[in-house]
């Protein structure tokens, strides 16, 4: 679909890591965001400290951004629940 995920957050490179080892690698790259903490997830105003139960924790939440890069699209979800796929897939099938 002409698109490049990316998985952002605010967990270590060596989380990244353990992370995709446990889950047997990953597709995509996992980017760190520690320093400055938690820049990106503030520029995208999903960065709410405090708001969970956890600490310093990011919201989670899918962006996609065009060819220009400006935001087309994004949906913040609850922790633990899972994006629904089919809904991102017709979102970038809507993308030029």
């Amino acid at each position: 679909m002409n698109a490049q995920v990316v998985g952002v957050s605010t967990d270590s490179i060596f989380s990244h890591q353990a992370f995709q080892k446990e889950l047997g690698g990953l597709s995509y790259p996992l980017l760190a965001d520690r320093w400055p903490y938690a820049a990106v997830a503030q520029a995208y105003g999903v960065f709410p400290p405090g708001k969970h139960q956890l600490p310093f924790v990011n919201d989670r939440a899918v962006f996609i951004v065009d060819k220009e890069g400006k935001i087309a699209w994004s949906q913040v979800y609850e922790l633990g629940v899972q994006p629904v796929n089919g809904e991102i897939l017709e979102v970038l099938r809507t993308l030029p």
